[in-house]
């Protein structure tokens, strides 16, 4: 599955990306208000990842509306069904594929199951729903999250309106100042240490928070300021080691076009409500924004 992640797979990719990101900004009027989550920050990551998938057109509606009742904490009833829904969706399109190939990311997962055996159908469907699902959710916070970093600091908006190539390194920066992942998913000691002067059994659940970890001043000096010209080296937004985030060279891309674009076709995008009107989803993994309504 890397092989549809390597740096280079994602470069063919990038004119697609910003053939999309063009038209969802298209709608964008100046001087008129937008939801930048609904307007961008969704749609973007979704097309993507479900046109890497092969998800058609007419079901990416429902996709994302599953995705997004993945994540509503505090409302198992809603977590268990739309868990049920989109494994029962994948398990559909699945079938429909063998029956009628493509050239997509899934078709190439389903020889990976029925060629060399390599996967199991159960592990089939599992890949995909993540694939589906961790493919745009985090995205859409990195967007979300980052516009709002960059409006709230205009000085940083015009920089990178005037230096746009401190895109790459303002994208690490923006995922390091306010993490899409609050809280990693769960994990546990394997037996006893000893951490911080606290005593962990093993067995214990262990919950850690790549957002804390961002703003950690031992390794990131005045880390409560935005500099988007900082060596974020060892920032861990797209987790570590065998955990680290598959997707993040696509991540990056989308990141880097969407910021890009919109810099360079809304130099005066701003804020259209007060910072304490605007409301954050309350999921179990994410941090990112109900909505982000500004000025174009």
């Amino acid at each position: 599955m890397t092989k549809a992640f390597t740096p280079g797979a994602v470069a063919r990719l990038r004119p697609y990306i910003a053939s999309v990101t063009d038209k969802l900004l298209d709608a964008w009027v100046p001087g008129e208000q937008t939801d930048a989550i609904e307007s961008l920050a969704v749609p973007l990551p979704v097309t993507v990842i479900c046109q890497l998938l092969g998800v058609p057109d007419a079901d990416r509606a429902a996709v994302r509306t599953w995705s997004n009742e993945l994540f509503a904490a505090g409302q198992p009833e809603r977590i268990d069904s739309a868990s049920h829904a989109v494994a029962g969706y994948m398990t559909e399109l699945i079938a429909a594929k063998r029956h009628a190939p493509d050239d997509s990311l899934l078709n190439d997962l389903i020889s990976a199951r029925d060629g060399e055996d390599r996967l199991s159908e159960d592990e089939l469907v599992s890949l995909a729903v993540l694939l589906l699902v961790a493919g745009h959710e985090t995205t859409t916070n990195l967007i979300g999250n980052g516009l709002l970093s960059l409006v709230q600091a205009p000085d940083s908006l015009h920089r990178l309106r005037d230096e746009p190539d401190l895109v790459n390194t303002a994208v690490d920066e923006l995922l390091r100042f306010d993490s899409p992942v609050s809280m990693a998913t769960f994990r546990f000691a394997t037996e006893a240490i000893s951490l911080g002067g606290t005593e962990i059994p093993p067995g214990s659940p262990v919950l850690i928070a790549p957002g804390a970890a961002n703003r950690d001043p031992a390794h990131f000096p005045d880390p409560d300021r935005l500099d988007l010209a900082r060596d974020t080296k060892g920032h861990l937004a797209f987790g570590h080691g065998i955990h680290r985030c598959l997707g993040a060279p696509l991540a990056r891309a989308e990141g880097e076009i969407a910021f890009r674009r919109i810099v360079a076709r809304f130099p005066r995008l701003r804020l259209a409500v007060p910072t304490a009107e605007l409301q954050w989803r309350r999921t179990r993994l994410m941090r990112g924004l109900e909505a982000l309504p500004v000025l174009p």
